[in-house]
Parts: C-alpha cells; structure tokens; sequence
C-alpha cells in the first residue's frame, strides 16, 4: 500500500487559506516607478511590457525585495479602449502576456501574481456611447487574456463607477470561472462617497451580492480618507477587506507629481487598517518599494489579527431609499419656444455668436432686429470652433433680458467635468435660460487654442441623460436634489454625416436619453435630409433644419471641403458664377430662401445662420417662410 499522495491546493484555493489566517501584503504603484525612472508620463504604460520589458521586471523585483506578497501586472490600463488611444488595441494580447510572464518572473514561488484590470478610460451608459455589453465585452477580453497567461488572482481597481465595476466583475467571472479569486476596488471621494454621489453603505451593499472575494478601496485621497471609508463598510459585509490607497495627494514641485505621504506614515496607517479589519493591504499611487517596506514591517508586528467581526452583509434594499423621479415638466410648459413645438407651429431660430469681449451691445441689437421680425428665439453656440468668447450662458441671459427674446443655449461639454456641468445647470435653469441644445463639441485643436485641453467626462448623450436626471429632481447618481428643472432638451444631428450608421444609432441613444427635439447641421442636400427624416420617423420628436446662407464661392468650398457639409454641384456652380462679393451674398440667400422653402413641410422648423455677424441676412431668408 503506497502512501497518499500530498494535497495540492490550487493557487485560489491557498490565497484564499493564507487570506482567512494572515494578513496578506501586495506591491505598490507601478506608474510612480517608472515615472520616476524617467518614462514620460504620456506614454502607454502598458505597452512597455514589451518594449522596456527588463525596466518592468526589475521594478517588480523591488517590490519582492521590500516583503510584498502579491505582485499585480502591468496591465491597469491594457483594455482594448486604453490600449487603442495610443494605437495599441491589437497588441492586447501579447501585453497581457508579457505582464503576467514579468510578474511571474519576478515573483517566482515568494508571491502571488494577480491580473491587474482598470476602467476603461471612457464613461459607459448612461452617461456615455459604450452601452453595459459592450463594456463587459472589453472586460472580457482582457480578462480572458491574462487568465490563459496564468494568473493566480484578479484585482479590480481605481474604479469610479459602480456599473462599470459591476460589467468588470461578471467579465471576470465569465472568463475566468467560479475559481478565480477576484479582488474589487473602488476609488472614493473625501466623504466616502463616488464620484456620482453614491453612498458607501450602498456600494457597499451592492459588492456583497456580486460574485468578488474582496471588495475595498485603493487610490482615493490618501489613508485617511480610506480608513473613514473601510471603517465605515466594515459593519456591513461579511467579504474581506482590502486597502490600498494613495500617498496622499500629489504636489506639483518643478514640474513634478510628488506624492508627500511618507513610508513611515503610511505604516501608521497601516497598524490602523489591520485594526480596523483589513485582510489585505498595498500602496496605490505614490507608493514605493520602501512605502511596502514599512507596512511589511508593521505587519509583521501585529501578526496574527483577529479581524474584526462584521454585523453582517446588507442589501441594497436595506440602505438604498426607494426615491421617486418626479413627473417631467410637458415640454409645453417648459418655455415659450416649447409650447410652440408642442403645439406643432412652425419655429424659426437665428444662431448669434457670442462677443469675443465684453460688449454684446450688436449681438443685442442683432436679437432686437430679430424679434421685430418675427424670429422665434435666439440660438447662441457655446465656445464655436473651440474659440474664446464671452460665456454663452451670459450672452442668453443678456440677450433675454435686454431684447426681450428667448433664446437658446448651446451646452458643451468639451469643457466641464460631470460635476461643473450640472452646477452650470441649474444656474441656467435659475437664471431663465430654458432652452437647450446639448452638444459634444469641437476639440481645441480646431480652434484657436490648439493647445489648450478638453475634458470630455460625458458626450452629448452623457449630457442628455444629466439634464433628464435633473428634469426629474435628481443628481448623476440618482440623490435626490430637492427641487427640478425644467430644461427643454434639444440635441445636434448631421444628416450629411459620413458614418450614418453610427449618427443614426448615436441619434437613437440621444432620444432615449430624453431628447426632446434636435436640430440639424447645416443642409443643403434635401435627398439627404429627406433620408435621414425617413430613418428616424419612428423617434416622433420635432426636427429643426439648418440652414446657412452662403456668402462666396470660397465659403461654399469651405463648407464641402473642410466642414464635409455636402453642397450639390448645382449650388456649387451658382456660387461660382457670383463674381462679385455683393453678388455671391445675394446668390447665398436665395438659395437658402429656396432651401427654406422646401423644407417648409419636411420640418418643424429652421435654424438660421448669419454669416459673419450680417443679421439681415438671416432676417430676408426668413422672409421666405411666409406666415407662420
């Protein structure tokens, strides 16, 4: 009779014993190294898997060297939609490869090797273009990618969302199976807080039903703010805790990010997180070989640790209150321009860029010409072609008040984070501007100000569904906020577009959103125009035409050729054949006087441009709509 053989247990199977008796301790940051070894801060981290493959691996050994007993890859941001930023996508696989084979190296049988997975560095639905599967699948695909190359476990981390982590982690568990130990961390705010108000009991809550072995926080504000936060989810889950946070906040010092939280004050910390229940701890951004050092240290002081028994797991029905969303305001009632497009009446806009400075008295006077007109509201761009101009949001309340006209704002969300978009909001909203067209907007490299950067949090559709949040009485995150606007929501479509697939499924997303009516590019082209109404008849909402009244032959080509706005040849030669400035304004017009009048009964309305600031030139196109 032969012995027994030994039992073997599974790489899961031991982290998981070793979690239930020890403190377990992983690596730090792994951007702040190779920062700090000289790697340029834009370059794609990832992708030096492969091409500084020994610079990764010695940082890794480091890590080792300093007590960590979990390695994470070098594989935060190796996800399809990163990776593709910098012309990576295809490479996926041999990065995530190479990320697990380095850590693996360097870790040999000292240390646990987990996949390393962030967001995807693009917002998601509602407030973005990639929908929930889409999401999953990126996630999947990676995931895929560095359990095939052997990881032991999966860590989750830096994420702001709670949808997004929740596609990251069923992801995981459908590449990887019911095995796989699977880590889930969240990024918090300095109350504990995401990013979209959600509150830690209910984030909390939700990572107790999900499929994860771990749930906790990691990068943050720094210790203190993650300790508030680890404290207070403690009393709710039964699940082990992890803490992995900042250095604190950076400092800027010549030029440099300097994360000032010192090794010997993050082992303080530490003590304090292993006291409050922390099974397994690490370093985030800022974070070094000499921080895990210390925490190592005083790890090793403390062990064993009784964690702390938790009161047990909540649901989310037991701490997410069930807040209504208000009834919306009918778009009749919302503002005057509304009523007319509920009643089905004919609108016309004039579009007036705001002043460059601080005198809009023309753009005032150019509102007043308009009413007396018979013009319907004002439609006032925000930041056109990524210029500097006095705040479109002023110039509609200027506009209102001083010529007695409704306008129109044009919200762009290039240049507002989620949170500065819903304060300029409801300040539009308070201050009676009700009108609003929400658009993506133009990348400063098209403008003036080629170096200036964007933030685009959210697109346009993103912004939709902020401002129908609102309409109904509540945040980004579903809080409540005490009161409602009443903000009509309108939204671009360009009927020329080159990918009119993408446009027409981008335009259903925005109308699901909440879109309450949209107006067009500028349109020249009525076959397109009519084919773009035929595909979208189904969505019901009021469609407003743009129409620009050339002024030369020149503006005509920059029109086709720069603006890919199409012009049919007939127009074209027309223009051409102006030889005069004076005529080529005048051929404009009338061309556009016959653009309005066709599309008269195609549409609910026209918006008019005029070019160069020459009102009248909106005006006597508008003269060819007759009565209205």
């Amino acid at each position: 009779m032969t012995a027994a053989e030994p039992i073997t247990l599974s790489r899961a199977a031991e982290f998981r014993a070793k979690l239930r008796s020890k403190i377990i301790v992983a690596d730090g940051a792994m951007g702040t190294m190779l920062y700090s070894k000289g790697i340029f801060i834009n370059r794609c981290f990832d992708e030096l898997n492969l091409s500084a493959a020994a610079l990764v691996k010695e940082i890794h050994q480091e890590y080792i060297k300093a007590g960590a007993e979990v390695l994470e890859t070098n594989t935060f941001g190796a996800n399809r939609q990163r990776l593709g930023a910098f012309g990576f996508a295809e490479k996926l696989q041999v990065i995530n490869q190479a990320g697990v084979r380095l850590a693996r190296e360097a870790a040999g049988e000292r240390a646990f090797v987990a996949g390393a997975l962030g967001p995807l560095g693009a917002p998601i639905e509602p407030l973005g273009p990639i929908s929930f599967a889409e999401a999953r699948g990126i996630f999947r695909e990676q995931a895929t990618a560095l359990v095939n190359a052997q990881v032991d476990l999966l860590v989750l981390e830096t994420f702001y969302e709670l949808d997004e982590l929740r596609e990251a982690i069923f992801a995981c568990r459908e590449a990887a199976g019911p095995d796989m130990v699977i880590v889930a961390q969240l990024t918090v705010e300095d109350d504990g807080s995401l990013r979209d108000g959600t509150s830690t009991e209910v984030f909390t809550a939700w990572l107790n039903q999900w499929p994860v072995d771990v749930i906790g926080i990691n990068c943050s504000a720094g210790p203190k703010v993650a300790l508030e936060t680890i404290e207070r989810m403690l009393p709710l889950t039964v699940k082990p805790l992890s803490a992995m946070p900042n250095a604190g906040l950076p400092a800027t010092v010549e030029g440099r990010n300097i994360y000032l939280c010192s090794p010997e004050y993050m082992a303080q910390y530490a003590r304090r997180f292993l006291q409050a229940g922390v099974r397994f701890i690490g370093g985030c951004c800022g974070t070094t070989p000499e921080h895990i050092k210390q925490i190592c240290s005083e790890v090793r002081s403390l062990q064993p640790i009784q964690p702390k028994q938790a009161s047990g797991a909540v649901s989310v029905d037991d701490v997410k209150p069930n807040i209504p969303r208000l009834p919306k305001v009918p778009v009749a009632d919302k503002s005057q321009l509304g009523a007319k497009l509920a009643a089905g009446k004919f609108v016309a806009f004039v579009e007036i860029l705001p002043p460059r400075g601080l005198d809009a008295s023309k753009e005032v006077a150019g509102a007043s010409l308009c009413k007396a007109h018979g013009i319907d509201v004002i439609n006032v761009p925000d930041g056109p072609r990524a210029s500097a101009r006095l705040s479109a949001q002023v110039t509609c309340q200027i506009i209102q008040q001083q010529a007695g006209i409704e306008s129109v704002l044009h919200f762009c969300c290039r240049d507002r984070n989620i949170l500065s978009m819903q304060s300029e909001l409801l300040g539009a909203h308070a201050t009676g501007v009700r009108n609003l067209i929400c658009i993506t907007g133009d990348p400063p490299r098209m403008g003036s100000y080629p170096d200036a950067t964007a933030v685009f949090d959210v697109d346009a559709i993103g912004l939709v569904n902020i401002v129908n949040n609102l309409n109904q009485g509540l945040d980004i995150g579903g809080n409540p906020i005490g009161c409602q606007t009443s903000l009509l929501i309108g939204v671009g479509a360009n009927p020329g577009h080159l990918n009119m697939e993408e446009e027409l499924r981008r335009f259903a997303w925005k109308v699901e959103a909440g879109a309450e009516y949209v107006v067009t590019q500028p349109v020249f082209d009525l076959d397109l125009l009519e084919t773009f109404l035929k595909k979208t008849a189904q969505f019901k909402i009021p469609f407003v035409a743009g129409i620009w009244p050339l002024t030369s032959f020149r503006n005509a080509e920059f029109m086709v050729n720069e603006l890919r706005v199409p012009v049919p040849k007939e127009y074209m030669e027309r223009m051409k054949n102006a030889d005069t400035a004076e005529k080529g304004r005048a051929e404009g017009i009338a061309i556009a006087r016959e653009m309005c009048a066709k599309v008269r009964t195609m549409v609910q309305g026209v918006q008019l441009s005029a070019p160069f600031g020459r009102y009248e030139m909106a005006i006597q196109v508008a003269e060819a709509l007759g009565e209205r």
